[in-house]
């Protein structure tokens, strides 16, 4: 019998309808810190987590549209969703955001560190202030989040860390230094703080997604390309996966499902990077000038 999986939509909007794989209950009371929680897989993880009965804070740079896609979370939920302005890269706007949340939510149970930048860039073409500002947002701010939320709140309450990554340093990918090294080191990160922080009761995990329909990457590195030349047929599954899969991830590791697990990477791609082709000729071939995003 094939497997049903779980619908999804290309926007950033909620979900038409939702049925429950986990009990509805299963965040219940709970708070949840989701950086990058405005856009693409960040808002779906902050929808499931809030239909599953948990409240929620979203933060990012955009708080215009942290507050139009809050209205939505918790239209679509009926829990809370509080919209916060941070930049990642600075340890002071966290903070503050943490001690608002404090202030309006009294606690903090889940850290998503959602937040990324990334585009494609041959190594021979990227400046160092883009492979430095990948490594800011992506790996920095990592460790920015989780250690002013550690500081504030889970050092003495315990609480569970899901850092989403990605599969770009497994084999080494064309077009991806800066990504690849930024999320080789957060993968490192996650383990080091399993190890240092399990003790305080705080479990620390990795989520590594592949190519992921709907979200801004898929478009920017080349996921609509892949759907008209078959590259999907190269996937064991042959597929995309989607946001809503992604967020049930989340949700197992932000959880009580998974209660003795730390310290983890849980690749969620298919099985991608097991099998698909890693021609560099092909992917320089991708790049132009014109798609550069080279910040």
């Amino acid at each position: 019998m094939a497997e049903l999986l779980p619908e999804d939509v290309g926007t950033d909007d909620c979900l038409t309808s939702y049925t429950h794989i986990y009990s509805p209950d299963l965040l219940k009371h709970q708070v949840a810190f989701i950086t990058g929680g405005g856009s693409g897989i960040g808002f779906r993880i902050a929808e499931i987590f809030m239909r599953h009965g948990c409240d929620t804070v979203i933060a990012s740079r955009n708080l215009d549209k942290l507050k139009e896609a809050a209205q939505k979370l918790s239209a679509a939920s009926g829990r809370r969703c509080l919209p916060l302005c941070v930049d990642v890269r600075q340890p002071e706007s966290i903070t503050a955001a943490v001690d608002e949340t404090l202030r309006e939510l009294g606690r903090i149970d889940i850290l998503v560190n959602n937040a990324a930048g990334n585009f494609l860039c041959p190594a021979t073409s990227l400046s160092f202030n883009g492979f430095k500002t990948v490594m800011e947002i992506d790996t920095m701010g990592t460790f920015n989040t989780s250690k002013v939320v550690y500081d504030k709140w889970f050092k003495d309450h315990g609480g569970n860390i899901v850092n989403i990554s990605a599969t770009l340093g497994y084999r080494g990918r064309a077009l991806q230094v800066h990504a690849g090294s930024a999320k080789a080191a957060n993968d490192a990160m996650t383990r080091h703080l399993a190890v240092e922080w399990g003790p305080s009761g705080v479990r620390v995990n990795s989520m590594a997604p592949g190519a992921i329909s709907g979200t801004e990457g898929y478009r920017k590195l080349g996921g609509l390309t892949a759907e008209t030349t078959g590259i999907f047929q190269s996937i064991p599954l042959q597929r995309s996966g989607n946001k809503t899969e992604m967020a049930h991830c989340a949700l197992f590791l932000a959880s009580p499902a998974s209660s003795y697990v730390t310290g983890a990477i849980l690749v969620a791609d298919g099985g991608s990077w097991l099998t698909s082709s890693n021609d560099v000729s092909m992917l320089l071939g991708y790049w132009s000038p014109e798609k550069k995003r080279d910040k």
